[in-house]
């Protein structure tokens, strides 16, 4: 009966560990996305066609919220950027 329950309690904690170094795993991909996605948007609004203070604006909004101010860079910003580049030109 004990050696019954010792081994249920050894297959839970295998799978506990499996189940830990899984999601840690993803955990670790999702983080590196987040810096990329970081990273990317703030090469990209320092490249980008906007003035000096607008692209003040971008980073200071990508510090003070990163996701989202790195979403909506590339979902609006950036097309702004785009825009004003061939109004201008």
């Amino acid at each position: 009966m004990h050696a019954s329950i010792a081994h249920q309690a050894a297959s839970v904690a295998d799978t506990s560990q499996v189940f830990g170094l899984a999601l840690g795993g993803v955990l670790s991909i999702a983080a590196l996305a987040y810096a990329v996605l970081f990273i990317s948007a703030l090469i990209s609004i320092l490249r980008s066609h906007h003035s000096g203070g607008m692209k003040l604006a971008w980073i200071v909004f990508a510090f003070v919220a990163p996701f989202l101010g790195s979403v909506l860079w590339f979902l609006v910003g950036r097309r702004d950027s785009q825009r004003a580049r061939t109004t201008t030109a």
